[in-house]
């Protein structure tokens, strides 16, 4: 699913969604390929967890400037944001999930699509 007027790739996407979770020290960056699975909702989870509510928030607020500042995008729904124990920011063809750790892993996104291409990611900028 391609949104309307997107002038980029879904893969520059899913490199500044990751470098606005970096920029907040996410841990434990994932992205969860899902082109090949046919029931998937998306193209891509990008997942990662923080230590607190409030690097929750913080992350999650990275990513969104990040994507309107380097894309001139906007996720189409954010879900969470009251507790921020699990944030959700749904780009269409990126869904990105920011967790607390405990939340993390007990949803444990990774081992529910187990059958997708999963990669971890340097959790430091340069």
């Amino acid at each position: 699913m391609i949104k309307r007027d997107q002038n980029y790739t879904t893969e520059k996407l899913v490199e500044t969604v990751i470098y606005g979770m970096l920029e907040k020290k996410a841990s434990e960056i994932t992205t969860i390929d899902l082109r090949n699975i046919p029931t998937a909702v998306c193209d891509y989870y990008i997942i990662c967890h923080a230590q607190s509510n409030t690097q929750v928030e913080a992350i999650a607020e990275s990513v969104g400037f990040e994507a309107k500042k380097q894309l001139n995008d906007l996720p189409v729904h954010i879900e969470g944001n009251q507790l921020a124990e699990w944030i959700l920011m749904d780009y269409v063809d990126v869904v990105v999930h920011v967790f607390q750790e405990s939340r993390r892993r007990f949803y444990n996104l990774e081992d529910l699509w187990a059958d997708a291409e999963i990669t971890t990611h340097k959790e430091k900028l340069g």
